[in-house]
């Protein structure tokens, strides 16, 4: 038990002091992880270390990708739902097909099956690369959408996988693959959704924060296990129920319990993701020697090498026309702009665009209300397009920062052994952790120099000051519509003039009106000013 305990620490150590030093040597942190591990793995008195893949897909994932989910701005999400889609789904799927045909050719006698299953194996990308592009100043709507695919297509992979070793096996059809896929899919958001409102609902009657940080602990796999148990995905569960509540805990928890959960979660996920790429670097000497020793290193790497180089031109082969597409869908937009302004100022001529809809066959009664907030979401998101192009920089942005990390690893270690598996297990295993380090040394490595050489469309900060100051109009004007009670203390004045400010910009955001990163760090600032006022003691005269 010592051990094990004094094991546990100086890992947790481990990522403490490497999250501290990546900065300063100008590499990712899952990349100095991933290198100690290694270096680790090959010392004399460390025993083989084999982690489960369990513990990676059913207890480190879906925790990581709840806590990714409650900090995505939905409302960014929706709007590049179709590039986010083609990026986790389309893209996966292609990716799998193209290098179970190439590792066919690489290592003789494997059947076409067994090749697709690998590919799916390391067609995922990992999330490490959003921060070091979001530190860069790149455009939000560029991480937006890597933050968008990095939550799903671990899910697509991991059913593609199943699919590959049933059709290994002979017990598989298209039509089979397909409905398993919308089941999974189906199963998994409908209990995500029960998951994420049901935490929210409980939550939300509890008065400790640090109650109700423990119990959003238990959100991620309150959402995958059941999933998983109905033939759902539990990692599409924990990101729906992570969406979930990120976007209704600010309109029902106080915000002592939303920074509680903030903070403690910020701390779990660096530990959790740190542990994923350190326990990665630490199974390499198992993998190796499972494979057949050192000597079958050198192939290993070369196939990895060209299935790194493939599934890389696949991205590309995908990002390109998916960008044009998008491109040719923005103009298309921007021409719309114009009858949609039109509409909005004729919605106060309430009647004229009553009688204009019901021409268009709609029979409905016009609720102006609503009318007018649908179409200022409309104008919202059509200047969010214009503001935010996708040119062929932020494309080879996108394509190269698609590293391969820690999923491929664990989802590499679900194929099967024995007779029911491939005969070169051993090698394809070490294959895709070849494609996974090589992808996070190169890719990682020049990330920084390739943002630098890209030079992709980065935040205006004029534009963004400008934001900030609308944002921030908006809450004065908010603030100083909320009339002092009579007799009523400065204290109590100033906390309903903050809870109106909130749901101000609450309604805002869910209107994708304002930058959904500056609404949040006007949020966080309303927030700890009404945070500083509930811990001082008594009324405020």
């Amino acid at each position: 038990m010592e051990v094990a305990v004094a094991v546990v620490a100086a890992g947790t150590l481990a990522v403490a002091l490497a999250a501290a030093a990546a900065p300063r040597l100008g590499l990712p942190a899952p990349l100095v992880l991933l290198a100690l591990g290694v270096v680790v793995s090959v010392l004399p008195f460390v025993p083989v270390v084999s982690v489960p893949p369990e513990l990676v897909l059913t207890g480190i994932l879906p925790a990581l990708l709840y806590a990714a989910a409650v900090s995505v701005p939905a409302m960014d999400l929706r709007r590049d739902a179709a590039a986010v889609s083609a990026l986790s789904v389309v893209l996966v799927l292609v990716s799998a097909l193209v290098v179970g045909a190439v590792l066919t050719l690489l290592v003789p006698g494997l059947p076409y099956a067994w090749g697709v299953a690998v590919g799916a194996v390391v067609s995922p990308t990992d999330a490490v690369a959003t921060a070091v592009v979001r530190r860069s100043g790149v455009s939000h709507r560029v991480t937006a959408i890597m933050e968008g695919e990095s939550l799903l297509n671990d899910a697509s992979a991991l059913v593609l996988v199943r699919a590959a070793v049933a059709a290994a096996a002979g017990a598989v059809s298209f039509w089979g693959v397909a409905g398993q896929f919308v089941w999974t899919v189906v199963a998994a958001v409908a209990v995500g959704l029960l998951a994420g409102h049901g935490s929210l609902r409980l939550r939300a009657r509890l008065d400790d924060p640090t109650v109700t940080t423990a119990v959003s602990f238990t959100t991620p796999f309150v959402a995958a296990l059941p999933a998983e148990a109905v033939g759902g995905s539990g990692l599409v569960a924990a990101v729906v129920a992570g969406l979930v509540v990120g976007r209704n805990a600010p309109r029902l928890l106080g915000p002592q319990h939303r920074r509680s959960e903030t903070e403690n979660w910020a701390t779990v996920s660096l530990v959790l993701e740190g542990a994923v790429f350190l326990l990665m670097g630490l199974e390499i000497a198992g993998i190796v020697d499972a494979a057949g020793g050192v000597g079958v290193v050198g192939r290993a790497l070369g196939i990895a090498a060209v299935v790194l180089v493939v599934v890389l031109a696949v991205r590309a082969a995908v990002v390109v026309p998916l960008l044009g597409g998008m491109h040719l869908g923005t103009r298309r937009v921007l021409r719309a702009r114009g009858r949609v302004e039109d509409l909005h100022r004729r919605l106060l001529e309430g009647e004229e665009v009553e009688l204009q809809l019901r021409r268009r066959g709609d029979d409905r009664p016009v609720d102006p209300a609503r009318l007018g907030r649908r179409l200022q979401s409309v104008l919202a998101g059509i200047d969010y397009l214009a503001a935010y192009p996708l040119g062929p920089r932020e494309g080879a942005v996108v394509v190269w920062a698609g590293m391969r990390g820690a999923v491929t690893v664990a989802a590499a270690q679900t194929l099967p052994t024995g007779a029911d598996g491939p005969e070169d297990r051993s090698l394809l295993l070490l294959v895709a952790f070849g494609v996974a380090a090589l992808s996070l040394v190169v890719q990682g490595g020049t990330l920084g120099t390739a943002l630098r050489w890209l030079r992709p469309a980065a935040e205006d900060p004029a534009s963004a000051a400008e934001e900030r100051a609308a944002v921030l109009r908006l809450v004065r004007g908010v603030a100083e519509g909320v009339a002092a009670r009579p007799d009523e203390p400065a204290k109590q004045h100033r906390l309903r003039q903050l809870r109106a400010s909130r749901v101000a910009l609450l309604d805002a955001r869910d209107l994708g009106v304002h930058d959904a990163e500056v609404l949040g760090a006007v949020l966080d600032a309303v927030d700890a000013e009404q945070v500083a006022l509930e811990l001082r003691g008594g009324p405020a005269g």
